[in-house]
């Protein structure tokens, strides 16, 4: 099976978009080259592009209330564990916690960086990057990758609570949805929501369709 994930508001097209930044971020930095780190550069300056909304954070903190409010909303009910339902409320708790501690606009620690600034106006250029346009980011690449692993994680850092946030609502999301199965005829489906709200649709086909 091969899912496809459809964000049905503009909110979660966001999440869904810096989640797979965060994790591509988190796949080259992982590496040892300093080809997979300039990689996970160029990766960290599009997080920051798509995460300078400024009403991401209040947006992500709205819907923790929300999910909190929701789900208190469950205790005593017998068919629910308390034990896992005060987990999830912590986490919560958590998750708000951490983006209320963030200090100014996401991407403010790279901004104020001119060497970094340098070579994120060179990136855009096709080949901007060769070593004779920036010999520091060539020398960079040229240490060792424990050093440059330790510089991303740095840099990284400050908007690590965004990506928790966003991992944690859509999980619930995903969790909470429904699995139904239908039949396209000549590939069409349409059904009414019924006066349903929904955020995310996610589409699972056999991949010899």
């Amino acid at each position: 099976m091969i899912s496809y994930e459809f964000p049905l508001n503009e909110k979660v097209r966001t999440w869904l978009r810096l989640e797979d930044l965060f994790a591509r971020m988190n796949y080259f930095m992982s590496g040892e080259l300093g080809m997979e780190h300039h990689f996970a550069l160029t990766t960290l300056f599009e997080i920051h592009e798509v995460a300078s909304r400024p009403e991401l954070k209040s947006e992500l903190l709205q819907e923790l209330e929300r999910q909190k409010r929701s789900l208190s909303g469950l205790h005593n009910n017998p068919a629910i564990s308390e034990q896992a339902l005060d987990q999830v409320l912590n986490e919560i708790e958590q998750a708000a916690a951490d983006l209320q501690s963030m200090i100014g606009k996401v991407g403010v620690n790279l901004r104020k960086n001119e060497w970094l600034m340098s070579i994120k106006q060179r990136v855009g250029i096709p080949g901007g990057t060769c070593q004779f346009d920036l010999p520091s980011y060539h020398y960079w690449q040229n240490q060792p990758a424990s050093l440059r692993r330790a510089n991303l994680r740095e840099w990284l850092a400050p908007s690590l609570p965004i990506s928790a946030a966003i991992n944690f609502l859509l999980h619930l999301l995903r969790e909470n949805g429904k699995t139904i199965g239908f039949t396209a005829p000549r590939g069409t489906f349409q059904q009414m929501q019924g006066g349903r709200s929904a955020q995310l649709l996610r589409v699972s086909l056999n991949k010899k369709l």
